[in-house]
């Protein structure tokens, strides 16, 4: 079995891409985004972290954190939103088919492939070019013709403070 090395930096901010088992395009369905959200706050309260930047798509998601001062273990708060959402809907989007040995063995539903991707923001400039590559994908994807048009992100916000500019990425 594969051994990951992650790199924790203790007050860390990172940027993620989690995905949905087998790609399923879920995210966007009332239910799972309540679920995500409710999960994401309930573990906020328990071990809080700073949401720099949140994209949401059909079958996967993008978000940049920031960790609390001597803290590096996303890696904990991942596996509980997940856990929470899985608990939520996860019957609902069960697929027999897809629940192997290892799975079951793991308490593991069907929603979310066991991994995930994250790299530590190293700078500035390294936040700036993950910030623009989570808020483009809806229209890199083609979900949407404009970043603005695009309603499940930060983009929004990052245009109110002046971030961005309201037709950063097309007109809208």
């Amino acid at each position: 079995m594969a051994r990951f090395r992650r790199d924790r930096l203790p007050g860390g901010c990172y940027f993620f891409t989690v995905v949905t088992e087998r790609r399923q395009r879920i995210l966007l369905e009332p239910d799972v985004r309540a679920a995500l959200r409710e999960a994401i706050l309930a573990v906020r309260r328990e071990r809080p972290f700073a949401i720099d930047a949140w994209v949401l798509l059909p079958d996967h998601l993008y978000a940049i954190w920031t960790l609390p001062e001597g803290d590096a273990d996303y890696a904990m708060r991942w596996r509980e939103i997940k856990r929470r959402v899985t608990r939520a809907v996860g019957q609902r989007y069960f697929r027999a088919e897809w629940h192997s040995a290892r799975r079951a063995a793991k308490g593991c539903g069907t929603l979310w492939q066991h991994r995930y991707w994250e790299h530590r923001i190293r700078d500035e400039a390294d936040f700036a070019a993950h910030l623009d590559y989570a808020h483009f994908n809806p229209v890199k994807h083609g979900f949407a013709a404009t970043a603005a048009a695009w309603p499940y992100s930060t983009f929004h916000r990052y245009v109110r403070a002046g971030r961005y500019p309201p037709d950063w990425g097309g007109k809208p």
